[in-house]
């Protein structure tokens, strides 16, 4: 089975993407999911992580304190580079489980993910598909749906990919500053090119 990386930065819409594809029958894994449920109470990466970081990384009730952890991460890069270097590797290996459903017909699935070209995991990809909006759209939209300062969003995109150097290793690329209908012409065409590619 064939295997569609689908990335984009920050704010660039991809979950109405993944949604639309969804609405088409095609199987999806979002490693942001597998990033949450890796490190969720009772999971061995949780306690790596709280050993390492102590107890102010937990939340009263034991989960991780993701707000803590990402200031933490970003202000210091060899915490970061601690961090990715424990979970990349577990995400990915709960990926590629996920990524294989029973009892599934359709020729290809997604695997969605930010940072899909910074990490490794666009390596289990057959094709790359970005979703691309201006820069100036991201920070809009980011800043409007997580109450993010305009500073905290500037130093997430600055952490990934630059958006020409995304879009320069798509095979296909999604705009998605249009209207829906527009958007679901776009995900409608590729996923008839996909069916038949894939089959």
């Amino acid at each position: 089975m064939a295997i569609v990386g689908l990335t984009g930065g920050i704010g660039s819409g991809k979950s109405t993407v993944v949604r639309l594809f969804g609405e088409l029958g095609v199987h999806w894994v979002d490693a942001d999911d597998v990033a949450r449920e890796v490190v969720e109470p009772g999971m061995p990466a949780l306690t790596a992580i709280a050993e390492h970081f102590g107890d102010e990384v937990l939340l009263a009730d034991g989960a991780l304190d993701r707000a803590w952890l990402r200031q933490k991460v970003f202000a210091e890069p060899a915490e970061r580079a601690w961090l990715e270097a424990l979970l990349h590797p577990i995400i990915r290996d709960e990926i590629i489980r996920q990524l294989q459903p029973a009892n599934y017909t359709l020729p290809y699935t997604l695997l969605v993910s930010p940072l899909l070209l910074e990490t490794d995991q666009h390596e289990l990809a057959n094709k790359i598909l970005v979703i691309d909006v201006p820069e100036s759209v991201q920070l809009e939209r980011t800043m409007a749906r997580d109450n993010n300062s305009r500073e905290q969003v500037e130093r997430i995109m600055a952490a990934q990919m630059a958006r020409e150097d995304r879009c320069a290793k798509a095979d296909a690329i999604i705009d998605n500053n249009q209207p829906l209908v527009e958007v679901e012409r776009q995900v409608a065409e590729l996923h008839n090119q996909w069916m038949l590619e894939f089959s």
